[in-house]
């Protein structure tokens, strides 16, 4: 449960604030300018976030299926691709930061990685009903 929670929280944010809240700004004719420092603050925010979360999954992952699963288990591969991709966008944010493709790549590959991940099965779920202790 902690897994979807966790995973929730994070790719649903970043789908929301790309889908939902940046497209209703310019809708509701805010100035291009204060859109774009607004998603700049949200995206630095998000990726923040996601950083954590995406932490917390691989431990709940690890916990669940062992460390190999990291590296063996898609789910894993997709957790250290997430997690790379949010470390290069802070690398490039401020290391680089006249390099906005990059981190606008980063920020992409973070985002269809968290997709990628929500069609995985939650670990340590084998397709049976759970019961409830008495």
């Amino acid at each position: 449960m902690l897994w979807q929670l966790t995973q929730m929280l994070w790719v649903g944010g970043w789908w929301l604030l790309q889908v939902g809240l940046l497209p209703v700004l310019g809708r509701i004719g805010l100035a291009p300018l204060l859109i774009d420092e607004i998603a700049g603050t949200f995206n630095a925010l998000v990726v923040g976030f996601a950083t954590a979360c995406l932490i917390f999954q691989a431990l709940v992952l690890m916990k669940a299926e062992g460390l190999v699963s990291l590296w063996r288990d898609i789910r894993g591969q997709l957790l250290l691709m997430a997690l790379y991709a949010c470390a290069m966008y802070f690398v490039v944010r401020f290391g680089w930061p006249d390099a906005l493709r990059w981190q606008a790549f980063s920020y992409l590959v973070l985002g269809f990685s968290g997709l990628v991940l929500v069609l995985q099965p939650v670990p340590g779920w084998s397709g049976r009903v759970r019961q409830a202790h008495p």
